[in-house]
């Protein structure tokens, strides 16, 4: 079963580039990750049907895209898949017409809640099946096992139903002496039963269909030769082949010793590996997992695979039976090296594996240098040769971070074949900052995201805002960068869109905030009057945490809260409202300005006023791109004015030359930015007022 925020394979039929990316938004704002691949023509869902979806959505049906046939397509070729279909508004009979042709749900195009709360619906009933077909399949493994086990069993078993066999094992059928399971199956259950303790039986039965506990009674059993025996008899409710019934263990009272001891001896050989006598691999992984469970408490402990150096050399020119012997001989020294406190098995052909009581820390890795030292200086002997058998080891804490006990073995694992490939004969401990750097260094921009925070790996820019009515202040905004292990700048979308699927937005958005302010705190000593734009990222919205930390941070940089605005996304605002409502409240109320950005992107293109209105606008870039335009250039200068109306200052980015800051002098914004008057720098250096 998938977890809940893994991401959804989402695929949608849509002509709009906007609205899918807007679709996107809204299950990445409810907290659900997601995949999404557009599609704007039916004819290529067949290529797409190749792959696996957990949801389709389609657009609302229209000349331009026949979103209906899209759906008789995905309900023929995968009728499994959910899929979703948009209706136009206030048309109930598109809504039958999409349910008639086998849609989920049919649900108006204005209607994002609706559609949200459907589209978490059929997630949840997909991730309910997948859960079931698993369990279906581990409940047929497991019956598969329980028939191995009852068809091999010591003790003799068998299951009654309305007092007639149902099926017997083979125990069962030589404990009563009976030539073949079919001539028990024919047998009432009575007929096996000493007449003095019939009714006693009979009272148990009685007794088990009101009270399902086990009942256990000594009685007397009649063997097909008419001989009896004593038996221990304990009945159990249980289920055969989906039908109700009871099960009986048969214990023959003057043989349940040796059979107990037998048992005892099976449960030992059963752990063991056969030719060392250590534990196998499978109970040692059932003793870690037990151990990661006590880690979680806070108990210390720790796991090391030691991998035996140049294995397959070895057994090359020793032989198996040799090979065998000196198994055997470095499982003794082992065990005298490490004591009863440390527990040790058998793990692989060619490794031992130890499951210590304590961290994995200087002391330990002691300890193993001094079992590599001792097996240099103490060679072994076999078969006329001396043999120094050295180790690669690997050595991992068990802690709250790890997932399972499979975790633990692959990151010792790592660790010990790391050390046979610079030439054996060490130990290394699991570094999870150099795993992490080596995924890095692979290319995995998750990881790279990780580390960036983890080793503040980010390069934090600042560009500068400039009023162009006047100000008594300076202004720059931060902008945020990352660059790969290979010197190359990643693309600032990118990795945006990797930390927000991944859940990594949130950590960004204080590492930005703090670093920020600091450099804003040095910067301001300098008797500058600087502010400093910010951006929050939707993440960081339902973020109840943040305000009180942000206090502290600029106490900490005695800096004013006026002198760090915060900028949110229309985007986000239109998505989440709520919480962005909130979020913009609580900060103006701590004395922060609030910018919305992306401003007018949509349509109609003052939307947002209605929601929130800022003390600063950032425009959008397609209205700075469409200024050559005589016509675009009127309706942004009524914008402005009627911005301007509602005392919000308007900021015009992309500023690339000097015609374009000529029309937007024009226009009216207060502010500009943009690569005509400095590209973003690490340095706040800007001159705001240059000396003539």
């Amino acid at each position: 079963m998938a977890a809940e925020h893994s991401a959804i394979r989402l695929l949608l039929l849509e002509a709009s580039q906007n609205e899918a990316e807007r679709l996107v938004s809204l299950f990445r704002n409810a907290g659900r990750a997601t995949r999404a691949q557009r599609l704007t023509d039916p004819a290529g869902l067949d290529e797409l049907l190749s792959q696996s979806w957990d949801l389709a959505i389609l657009a609302p049906p229209s000349p331009e895209l026949d979103s209906l046939s899209a759906l008789r397509q995905l309900r023929r070729r995968v009728p499994q898949l959910a899929v979703i279909q948009r209706v136009p508004p206030d048309d109930p009979a598109a809504v039958l017409d999409a349910l008639r042709l086998g849609a989920r749900d049919g649900i108006a195009s204005d209607n994002d809640e609706h559609l949200l709360l459907a589209s978490l619906r059929e997630l949840g009933n997909l991730a309910e099946r997948h859960e079931r077909r698993r369990l279906e399949q581990a409940l047929a493994e497991a019956e598969q096992r329980c028939q191995l086990l009852l068809a091999n069993a010591v003790e003799a078993v068998a299951y009654v139903h309305d007092g007639l066999h149902i099926h017997v094992n083979s125990a069962y059928v030589e404990l009563l002496g009976y030539p073949s399971a079919e001539d028990l199956e024919i047998t009432p259950l009575m007929d096996l039963i000493a007449a003095a303790d019939q009714p006693a039986l009979r009272e148990a039965f009685r007794q088990l269909r009101d009270d399902p506990s086990p009942r256990e009674l000594d009685c007397r059993c009649v063997r097909q030769d008419g001989s009896t025996l004593g038996v221990r008899l304990r009945l159990t409710p249980a289920i055969y082949l989906n039908e109700p019934c009871v099960q009986l263990h048969l214990r023959e009272e003057r043989a349940a010793p040796a059979a107990e001891a037998l048992e005892e001896q099976l449960r030992e050989v059963r752990f063991q590996d056969t030719l060392t006598g250590l534990l196998n691999r499978s109970r040692m992984l059932e003793l870690l997992e037990d151990a990661l469970e006590r880690a979680r408490l806070g108990a210390p402990a720790s796991f090391a695979y030691l991998s035996i150096d140049r294995y397959p050399t070895l057994l090359a020119e020793l032989g198996i039976g040799a090979m065998d012997e000196l198994l055997v001989a470095l499982a003794e020294r082992l065990r005298e090296h490490f004591g009863t406190l440390v527990t040790l098995s058998r793990f692989a052909d060619d490794a031992f594996t130890a499951l210590l009581p304590q961290a994995a820390d200087a002391s330990l890795d002691s300890a193993f240098e001094r079992l590599l030292g001792r097996q240099e200086r103490q060679p072994l002997t076999l078969a006329g040769r001396t043999l120094a058998i050295s180790y690669s080891i690997g050595v991992v804490s068990l802690d709250n971070h790890t997932k399972s006990a499979g975790d633990l073995v692959d990151r010792a694992h790592r660790s010990a074949r790391q050390v046979a490939q610079r030439g054996g004969n060490a130990c290394k401990r699991y570094d999870p900052q150099e795993e992490l750097a080596a995924a890095a260094n692979r290319g995995n921009l998750v990881a790279m995201v990780k580390q960036a925070l983890q080793q503040n790996g980010f390069r934090l820019l600042f560009q500068p805002v400039i009023g162009l009515r006047g100000s008594s202040h300076e202004y720059y905004e931060a902008l945020l960068r990352l660059v790969n292990p290979q010197g190359e700048e990643v693309s600032p979308a990118e990795f945006a869109r990797t930390a927000r699927d991944s859940g990594l937005s949130g950590q960004i958005d204080r590492w930005v905030i703090q670093q920020a302010v600091r450099q804003l705190g040095e910067h301001r000593a300098r008797g500058h009057g600087t502010r400093i734009f910010v951006h929050l990222s939707g993440a960081t919205l339902g973020d109840l945490e943040l305000l009180p930390w942000l206090r502290e941070t600029l106490q900490g940089q005695q800096l004013d809260a006026e002198a760090v605005i915060f900028q949110l996304s229309e985007e986000d605002l239109l998505a989440q409202p709520e919480q962005a409502l909130a979020m913009a409240q609580r900060l103006r109320r701590q004395g922060h300005p609030v910018t919305l950005s992306g401003f007018a992107a949509g349509d109609p293109p003052l939307a947002a006023l209605r929601l929130l209105v800022p003390d600063y606008v950032k425009l959008s870039g397609k209205l700075i791109k469409d200024l050559g335009q005589p016509e675009h250039q009127e309706r942004l200068k009524a914008m402005v004015a009627e911005l301007s109306a509602q005392n919000v200052q308007t900021i015009a980015p992309f500023v690339e030359s000097a015609s374009v800051l000529a029309q937007l002098w024009q226009v009216g914004v207060h502010f500009i930015q943009g690569y005509y008057l400095q590209e973003p720098s690490q340095a706040m250096d800007y001159e705001f007022h240059p000396e003539h």
